[in-house]
């Protein structure tokens, strides 16, 4: 006899899934033009351009459908306490934004691919589902600068410190300064682009943007 586990709404996986399916249902804004707002949460980057890579992502995601991120992320409250809890609004800031903000600028710092292609979801919410959400996101969509194509979120490790190998997303979208600086890889653009290629072109994409918790 097959074992029928009843649904508990107040699991963490579901509650977790229930912050995604909102964010998801939110409006979707241009990456290059937000306005400021408070607020830690968790956001999905969505593509619409021609760079030649990207054109499995661009076919889903013109004409206002956006059901295949390119990115998804997190930023979460600098003050936040250990262990959950909502952080006061004095200590929230705009992480959220500031994070969107940073992508924006090192989209915008390259050539081969345009701010205005880009647009975001996000949602305010309360810390303790941030690193769930994001997460549940993330394995829902494999999106492919999380999955296949490290560094777009990375930072500029500082001054004496790129000695570190040079990210794949900085070696197929040249330009940001700190990443020139780092060492070479042996792979060139034309290698990354193959594998995107491939990836997309295998890629199972859910079918519509309501999202489903993973099985355990």
């Amino acid at each position: 006899m097959a074992e029928i586990i009843p649904f508990n709404p107040l699991d963490k996986k579901n509650l977790g899934a229930s912050v995604a399916e909102a964010m998801l249902a939110g409006e979707v804004h241009p990456l290059g033009d937000l306005q400021e707002f408070k607020g830690a949460g968790i956001y999905a980057i969505y593509y619409t351009g021609e760079f030649p890579a990207y054109s499995e992502l661009s076919k889903r995601n013109v004409s206002g459908k956006f059901s295949a991120p390119i990115y998804v992320g997190k930023a979460v409250p600098s003050g936040a306490r250990k262990g959950g809890g909502a952080a006061s609004s004095s200590v929230v800031g705009k992480p959220l934004f500031n994070r969107l903000s940073e992508h924006a600028s090192s989209i915008q710092a390259v050539d081969n691919i345009d701010i205005t292609d880009f647009h975001c979801r996000y949602l305010v919410v309360d810390d303790i589902w941030i690193p769930l959400g994001e997460s549940l996101l993330i394995a829902r969509y494999s999106p492919v600068w999380n999955a296949l194509v490290d560094g777009f979120g990375n930072h500029d490790p500082g001054k004496g410190r790129h000695n570190g190998m040079r990210p794949r997303w900085d070696v197929l979208h040249p330009g940001r300064t700190w990443a020139e600086k780092c060492k070479e890889r042996p792979e060139t653009a034309e290698d990354i682009s193959r594998d995107i290629k491939t990836y997309l072109r295998n890629a199972a994409f859910p079918i519509s943007d309501r999202f489903l918790a993973p099985e355990n």
